[in-house]
Parts: C-alpha cells; sequence; structure tokens
C-alpha cells in the first residue's frame, strides 16, 4: 500500500507529526487526510467508469473490460482491414 515505507518509517512521520500538529490537531488532521483520499479514488473511480464507457461507444465491438487484440493463428496484423494493402492503397 505505501511502496517502500516500511514500519519504522511510518513510526518516525507519526512521532514528526505529533510533534508538529499536537497531540489535540493529529485526529482531525488524520480524519482530513482519510476523506482527501476517499475523494480521491471516489473520482479516480469515475474517471476510469467514464474512460471505459467512452471507449465502448467509440467501439462498440470492443468488450468493456478488455483490450482489443487479434486471435492467434489467424495470420491477421494489427492496424484494420487494410493491414495487407500496399501503401498506396491504404490512403
Amino acid at each position: 500500500m505505501f511502496g517502500s515505507i516500511g514500519g519504522p518509517e511510518l513510526v518516525v512521520i507519526f512521532i514528526v507529526a505529533l510533534l508538529i500538529f499536537g497531540p489535540r490537531k493529529l485526529p482531525e488532521l488524520g480524519r482530513a487526510v482519510g476523506r482527501g483520499l476517499a475523494e480521491f479514488r471516489k473520482a479516480a473511480a469515475d474517471l476510469k467508469e467514464t474512460l471505459d464507457t467512452e471507449v465502448t461507444r467509440a467501439d462498440p465491438a470492443r468488450p468493456a473490460a478488455l483490450p482489443a487484440a487479434p486471435a492467434k493463428g489467424t495470420g491477421e496484423m494489427a492496424g484494420g482491414d487494410d493491414a495487407g494493402a500496399p501503401d498506396d492503397e491504404r490512403r
């Protein structure tokens, strides 16, 4: 969750925060940080849902959760219907 921050580092951060903000402000600060993280997660989930919806709307053949990929063994190249056409025919 915190990446490379371990237990001892969290204890040091907590002690520094306690010295800076004091014992009365620390719970209030923790609640504010928690609310901010919750709002960020909600906004990120909304953005992901909107992007998935727009991608699905733009390409209805593509499933919402899976990226489009050519089937194995079909010999098709990525790039659309004219993937095997010479450059002059693509334009």
